[in-house]
């Protein structure tokens, strides 16, 4: 069943986010299987509507290497960072107050829930390469196999970016097909145009990142973004250590 409205077709990013930010939340529903408390929210205006990933930071349990109350920020920097760059396609995402107090807030995708990293991989792999690229930049520590969405148009959706921008973290993926492969090119000159853009402290886009990173995670950010563009292709991940669970 499609979920989603069908207004959402066709508007921009900037309407998107307006009625996720802004649209009374009427109905709300536990999104089952999530670690944190995670929920599918309905927003709606008039005869309109449109459907919502809620997670709110009073639904997060404690983890070691993440500051408590901190992820829905994160899901946040994370869809500001690649709307930013142009890659990967994440979901608009905002941070507002709802039923169960301050959280993020992302479009819902009605996606394939049964295509995922693993089974997809043989087919798309050039696809996923900006999410890959993407991983080693915001440092995420969860990419398992199911956090790529595939949605009806066979548009690629990276998704669940809360444990991401901790420097301190283990970078986690399922994603060891591009250990020590180069980066695309054309990936890494947007990429130049971007670590130019954050290094500028003036710059609207180190402003927005102030407002829910800490400067020493935007300061990694950066330093992140700089060595990529000298090393010019993906690390080498251990299968053993720096891996999810579970994998999807």
């Amino acid at each position: 069943m499609n979920m989603q409205s069908d207004s959402v077709a066709g508007l921009s990013r900037q309407e998107i986010e307006r009625r996720l930010s802004e649209w009374p939340i009427t109905g709300i529903g536990l999104h089952p299987g999530g670690s944190n408390y995670v929920f599918v929210v309905r927003l709606a205006d008039d005869d309109d509507e449109v459907y919502g990933i809620y997670k709110p930071a009073a639904g997060e349990r404690p983890l070691r290497d993440f500051p408590y109350g901190t992820l829905h920020n994160r899901e946040l920097s994370a869809y500001v960072v690649a709307d930013e760059l142009g890659w990967p396609a994440v979901p608009p995402t905002v941070v507002r107050e709802g039923p169960h107090g301050v959280g993020s807030v992302q479009l819902f995708i009605d996606a394939d829930f049964t295509k995922h990293y693993f089974n997809l991989r043989e087919e798309r792999l050039d696809d996923y390469m900006p999410i890959a690229m993407f991983d080693v930049l915001v440092n995420n520590a969860d990419r398992k196999g199911g956090a790529c969405l595939l949605d009806a148009d066979g548009q690629l959706w990276a998704v669940d970016h809360g444990l991401t921008f901790n420097p301190l973290a283990r970078r986690r993926t399922v994603m060891f097909e591009f250990n020590g492969t180069p980066y695309s090119d054309e990936l890494l000159q947007s990429l130049d145009g971007f670590v130019s853009n954050l290094d500028d402290t003036e710059a609207d886009l180190r402003k927005m990142l102030a407002d829910t990173l800490d400067d020493h995670e935007i300061e990694s950010l950066l330093r992140r973004g700089k060595e990529m563009l000298d090393d010019r292709s993906f690390p080498v991940l251990d299968p053993d250590w720096n891996v999810p669970w579970p994998m999807i």
